[in-house]
């Protein structure tokens, strides 16, 4: 019951990820706020785990501060952040990605990274607390993915944001890591749009057995593990760090 007597809210909460990581939370003692921009998903997330069902976008700061003041006056107080919500967005040649669908990929994946955060930041200050942001392999260790430029640089942009709000905040007591998962099978690709990306850079096949662990690819529940860790007293020396989640898949792929 690490988290006993604690407050957590994530973002991306209806499903994948974000649900196993709630789940896992609240398992070990958290009251857990979910956000998602799928109301009734989100609504149904939380009964699962006892918690609060906030609906909106990510990318919008009234709808973050106002989840945030949800919960404040729920519950009071809060510990845990964990900033998950995340699209592939549009994977597409360069020339031809339209401004709006790179600026639409940006704005959920980094500025709602960076809204999650920073309306987070004045209730975790009053005792301290960790955050964990969700990233990728992509644009930090793998960079074969035809067309998924402007999703690998969010990806690679909340590294840095990650290592450097840690450097910030570290003196409130406040710890910021980052996961960067592998291919975990999650909703996210239903949403993805792929245009004239089959004959686009270097050919790449995967290689048979491509995780060294020779493991079927990685699950929520032990990307949700990794959260709770970070999230934990257990890793309370542990801050501006990506931790790469991927069975080394990426040992083998770039």
């Amino acid at each position: 019951m690490r988290f006993e007597g604690r407050v957590a809210f994530v973002t991306g909460g209806a499903s994948g990820i974000g649900l196993a990581a709630a789940r896992r939370l609240a398992d070990e003692g958290a009251r857990v706020a979910l956000f998602d921009v799928d109301a009734d998903a989100v609504k149904d997330a939380a009964g699962e785990v006892g918690g609060i069902g906030l609906s909106g976008d990510v990318s919008k700061s009234e709808d973050v501060a106002a989840a945030y003041r949800h919960v404040e006056e729920a519950w009071g107080r809060l510990d845990v952040v964990f900033a998950n919500a995340g699209v592939n967005g549009v994977w597409a040649p360069i020339d031809e990605l339209a401004e709006d669908e790179w600026d639409s990929t940006v704005a959920i994946n980094l500025r709602g990274t960076f809204l999650t955060v920073k309306h987070a930041v004045p209730l975790l200050k009053r005792q301290g607390g960790a955050v964990v942001i969700t990233s990728s392999v992509q644009g930090t260790r793998l960079f074969s993915m035809a067309g998924s430029t402007a999703y690998a640089c969010t990806k690679a942009a909340q590294v840095a944001f990650a290592q450097k709000t840690a450097y910030e905040l570290g003196e409130h007591g406040i710890r910021v890591n980052v996961i960067c998962p592998g291919y975990i099978p999650t909703g996210i690709g239903e949403s993805t749009e792929e245009r004239d990306t089959d004959d686009l850079g270097v050919p790449v096949e995967t290689p048979e057995g491509s995780r060294p662990l020779r493991t079927s690819p990685g699950t929520p529940e032990q990307v949700a593990a990794l959260v709770a860790f970070l999230a934990s007293d257990d890793a309370g020396h542990v801050t501006g760090t990506p931790v790469w989640i991927d069975g080394g898949e990426t040992l083998v792929l770039g």
